[in-house]
């Protein structure tokens, strides 16, 4: 490969979050020269910019680890089960530093194309920065979580309030007190968010078009036989590779009617106060796949929302009604059984 007016590099990765510093990493060890170029003023991906309030994952911290981090449990410790957006984004700078993965990224440049170029038997890639690079291999670390999508509301340009986006939340603090907010959607952001802001907010209004699935987080410290297991088990790891979700799991083989109705309550009734999402997929071999089975799990955990709902006006309105895909929460639906002054609702 070879263009006297272009820089050449062996890989260019676009995007420095999970995928790209893993992908620096690697690239690292192999010998292969790179630049990382990442549209955001720093690292971290998604991380970086979901900032909004109530933001955190949603399978325990521990497995969000990088897995090439083996004496990770010397500088690194977690805060709770469930870590929030700061201290995933604290992880993520911790390992770039560590592992020194910042020296060939290059941030606030967002690539605007890359082409195969025969003449370099490789891609040419340009910025908006005018940067123009060739390589033999293009990394596209870009994730699916970073393209959000438009406000497609007629009038909304009339608004003259606040206007806020999860995907894009400003990094300095958003206070919310004494005014009156809405919140378009319950999807998984909807619902860490509305409590948070229910908290502080005079008013708040939630425009819904379909209630979601959440169950309980139950969050807290890290069990500390969870911790021994990662720090002294490097097959823990190893077994994560192979497991759904990445998170290891002895899976069941046991199909949900093949037990009685009050064995699968109690099953059930087990998953909910752990809180462990995965493992609520993988209660029964067939609670992902078999309709009957699904819905006999989903009426669980509708009835757990009808339990906590007070008003009887709201349960049509707050329990799901297609088969569950649950999210973990800790505050969403108690937050829903607020009195809140939507007029045309009446909720």
């Amino acid at each position: 490969m070879a263009d006297e007016h272009i820089s050449n590099v062996d890989v260019v990765v676009v995007g420095a979050g999970f995928a790209g510093l893993y992908a620096a990493y690697r690239l690292r060890l192999a010998g292969q020269s790179m630049r990382i170029f990442e549209a955001g003023d720093d690292l971290g991906g998604t991380w970086y910019w979901n900032r909004y309030p109530g933001a955190r994952v949603d399978i325990p911290s521990v497995d969000y680890m990088f897995s090439f981090d083996a004496d990770w449990s010397k500088d690194w410790q977690w805060s709770e089960k469930y870590a929030t957006q700061p201290e995933i984004l604290r992880y993520l700078n911790h390992v770039a530093d560590k592992h020194d993965l910042r020296r060939d990224m290059q941030f606030g440049t967002r690539v605007t194309q890359a082409h195969w170029d025969d003449t370099l038997s490789g891609y040419r890639v340009r910025t908006d920065r005018g940067d123009e690079i060739g390589c033999h291999y293009l990394v596209m670390a870009t994730g699916c979580l970073s393209v959000p999508k438009d406000l497609d509301i007629p009038g909304v340009e009339n608004f003259t309030g606040e206007l806020y986006f999860t995907s894009s939340w400003p990094h300095e603090p958003v206070d919310f007190t004494g005014k009156r907010v809405g919140v378009v959607g319950t999807g998984s952001s909807g619902i860490q968010s509305i409590p948070l802001i229910a908290a502080q907010a005079a008013q708040l209004v939630v425009f819904q078009r379909t209630p979601c699935f959440s169950i309980p987080a139950h969050n807290g410290p890290i069990a500390p036989d969870k911790l021994a297991q990662l720090v002294d088990d490097s097959a823990y790891r190893q077994a994560a590779k192979y497991s759904f979700g990445g998170v290891p799991l002895e899976r069941t083989s046991t199909p949900a009617f093949s037990v009685s109705a009050d064995e699968r309550r109690q099953r059930y009734e087990r998953a909910w106060q752990r809180g462990e999402l995965l493992e609520v997929l993988n209660l029964y071999t067939d609670v992902m796949s078999n309709t009957l089975a699904n819905n006999d799990f989903a009426e669980f955990i509708r009835g757990k929302i009808r339990s906590i709902v007070r008003d009887p006006r709201r349960p049509r309105r707050c329990v799901p009604r297609p088969i569950p895909s649950a999210r973990n929460g800790s505050a969403w639906t108690p937050t829903t059984t607020r009195r809140s002054t939507c007029p045309t609702c009446g909720w």
